[in-house]
């Protein structure tokens, strides 16, 4: 896991430890509106678990159809990455040339 996804991942994990804390500090807090609130809050977290649960399934099966068809064809892989880096080296180039004159 990359450090971006890493750090979502635990700002996701923070921001819902706050929301289980909020929701039991506001438990003895009477209320129709806070009541709903939390009603609301807990089908968002309840949510919020299930979709992120089903993005890193999504993220694992393509993590494995890329690894399967690197291992099934790796020169094919091999061009397309050094074509793919060639063209971005080749742009970059032409970029800084472009801005030095």
């Amino acid at each position: 896991m990359d450090k971006q996804t890493q750090a979502t991942s635990n700002d996701m994990g923070t921001l819902a430890e706050d929301a289980r804390a909020l929701m039991a500090a506001t438990a003895d807090v009477a209320g129709e509106k806070v009541s709903e609130a939390r009603k609301r809050l807990a089908a968002a977290l309840d949510s919020a678990k299930e979709i992120a649960g089903r993005v890193r399934d999504k993220a694992v099966e393509g993590a494995e159809a890329v690894d399967e068809a690197v291992h099934e064809h790796p020169y094919q892989a091999i061009g397309i990455a050094f074509g793919v880096g060639a063209l971005i080296g080749y742009l970059a180039a032409r970029r800084c040339s472009r801005s030095g004159d």
